[in-house]
């Protein structure tokens, strides 16, 4: 029961001395004490009920009251039979340490209060208890093999009121109660997302509850059935591995709800939930298991060398699969994907398997299974995605398009970069389409020659494609970092210097200038410049840097200059 109930009740005489913001409290017990330290008796929740008979001077109630506190009490009623009134000392004390305080009247006995709070306490446990055995009955029948999780989710709204939607570790909606109204937008569900990976990587058991945009949430993770939630005890003794092998994969339950201030039985019912979610979640496990053996089999033989004619005769078998009903043979695409931790630990390959499942589903679909044209092994550390495309598709310029690294990271590197942060990265490479076996050997190298090129990056999400492959980029992450100094600093701190104490705008001169190819007009007009103005400022950065920007090198050691800067 709320604290405002008993206010509510006049019976009770109670009269309220401060903490009115705090009246939504939960009272889960009542307790009478005069000892100065009731500590050892208090389990948390309590209505205290004091006839003060442990104040003997105004410098005992703040440590009275602090204890308290401690203990997690809901309020304090002090009776008024002693002193007369209750002392303004416990009314400050009560106030600096926000605990609702109440008076008690003389003519009611703590005993018509004791009675009054345990007969509405218990009578809600029953209710409370009654309602999650049937719960859990209707459930259990009515739960993955009657509707997915959806069925699940729709009765805990339509009998606990509670809103709740099921989240991929990267935000993506995979269920929600249909009655309920929209669900939260798909930012608010990436933030989620974050903020549950954030907790989890801490190691501390769920639920972890976080308030976004005046709306309290309760997070619950969602774990294979194969891994079991652990209990207070295991998830101290485990925390940091357990939260390394499971946070960046677990789906999420977001209850609309703030759950400190549940009962025991109302947190056992979230939990039957969530093991129910998760029978539902190794059913979609067990469907990618085809696709899965697929992928592996395929990358195998591409390792080891195998002839192209064997290779080809295991993706004539996985097109099928992967796209039902296609006439030809697919284009392909190889993505590779890598999670270290920070002093050099790799997360195993089938950990990131289930992620970059995850991050090669389209965001904006819906449900538990929206694709069927993922197909993911792992091989060591890391994870190999073959991705099929029906045909290359094109841009307007005629380029091949397929998958781009950057599009791939869009959506989920929000809350990728709050499970990792201060502990790891995950680093992501894409080949270009390839249409037969012979290319696909050079498909998976050009993957992860690209994710290292992502992996010499700053950053926690970081991705590299094909196309950069064959451009001057691919050589700068690997200059080490004190050849990189020495060289900028000697081209361009003289230009730095100079445009710090005259403001003569040389770098940016300088840059504009080798981006319009050396073009003295289209420079000048995208300056708006005169161009004797622009042949002045060109001067004077040969001048102060001994270079002579009509020579192709010395255009091409600025240019790399600059972009290693």
């Amino acid at each position: 029961m709320r604290l405002r109930a008993l206010l509510e009740t006049d019976a009770l005489g109670l009269k309220l001395l401060g903490g009115e913001e705090e009246l939504d409290r939960t009272v889960r017990g009542v307790m009478t004490t005069d000892l100065r330290d009731p500590s050892r008796y208090l389990s948390g929740g309590e209505l205290v009920l004091s006839g003060l008979a442990w104040r003997r001077s105004p410098a005992d109630s703040e440590p009275f009251v602090r204890i308290l506190v401690q203990a997690g009490v809901a309020a304090l009623a002090a009776g008024t039979a002693e002193l007369g009134e209750v002392p303004d000392d416990l009314v400050v004390a009560c106030a600096r340490h926000r605990l609702p305080l109440f008076a008690v009247h003389e003519s009611v006995a703590f005993a018509t209060v004791t009675e009054h709070v345990v007969r509405q306490v218990s009578s809600e446990r029953a209710g409370d208890l009654a309602a999650v055995v049937e719960r859990h009955r209707r459930m259990m029948t009515s739960g993955p093999a009657g509707g997915g999780p959806d069925a699940v989710l729709d009765l805990l709204y339509s009998d606990l009121d509670l809103r709740a939607w099921l989240l991929s570790p990267v935000g993506r909606l995979i269920a929600g109660p249909k009655e309920a109204g929209p669900a939260p937008s798909a930012p608010t569900c990436v933030r989620l997302a974050g903020e549950h990976l954030a907790a989890g990587r801490t190691g501390h058991p769920g639920p972890h509850r976080v308030t976004l945009d005046s709306t309290t949430y309760s997070l619950f993770p969602i774990r294979s059935t194969g891994r079991p939630p652990h209990d207070a005890q295991d998830a101290a003794q485990d925390a940091a591995q357990d939260a390394r092998e499971t946070t960046l994969s677990d789906w999420v339950l977001a209850v609309e709800a703030d759950a400190g201030d549940w009962s025991e039985e109302r947190l056992d019912l979230l939990q039957g939930v969530t093991q129910l979610i998760a029978v539902e979640r190794d059913r979609r496990d067990a469907a990618r298991t085809v696709r899965r053996r697929l992928a592996q089999e395929v990358v195998e033989l591409v390792q080891s060398s195998a002839p192209p004619a064997e290779i080809a005769a295991r993706l004539r078998v996985a097109a099928p699969v992967l796209l039902p009903g296609l006439g030809t043979a697919p284009h392909w695409q190889v993505v590779v994907a890598r999670v270290e931790w920070d002093g050099g630990q790799a997360e195993g390959g089938q950990a990131v398997q289930s992620l970059l499942e995850e991050i090669l589903v389209a965001p904006d679909s819906t449900g538990p299974e929206p694709s069927d044209r993922i197909a993911v092994a792992h091989t060591g550390d890391e994870a190999v995605a073959l991705v099929p495309l029906p045909a290359v598709p094109t841009g307007d310029d005629g380029a091949e398009t397929g998958l781009l690294a950057e599009a791939l990271l869009e959506t989920v590197r929000e809350p990728l970069s709050a499970g990792l942060d201060g502990d790891g990265r995950l680093t992501l490479g894409v080949s270009a389409a390839v249409h037969s076996a012979e290319g696909l050997r050079g498909a998976l190298e050009e993957a992860r020659h690209a994710r290292r090129v992502a992996a010499a990056r700053p950053g926690r999400v970081c991705a590299a494609g094909h196309q950069e492959l064959a451009s001057h980029v691919l050589l700068l992450p690997f200059v080490p970092d004190d050849v990189r100094r020495a060289f900028t600093a000697r081209l361009l701190d003289p230009l730095r210097e100079y445009d710090r104490r005259h403001r003569a705008e040389l770098i940016p001169t300088l840059e504009a200038f080798l981006d319009c190819d050396g073009s003295w007009t289209r420079c000048a007009s995208r300056l708006h410049l005169h161009v004797n103005t622009l042949r002045y400022r060109i001067g004077r950065i040969e001048q102060l840097t001994g270079r002579d920007l009509s020579r192709l090198e010395d255009k091409l050691d600025f240019f790399l200059a600059l972009r290693m800067s």
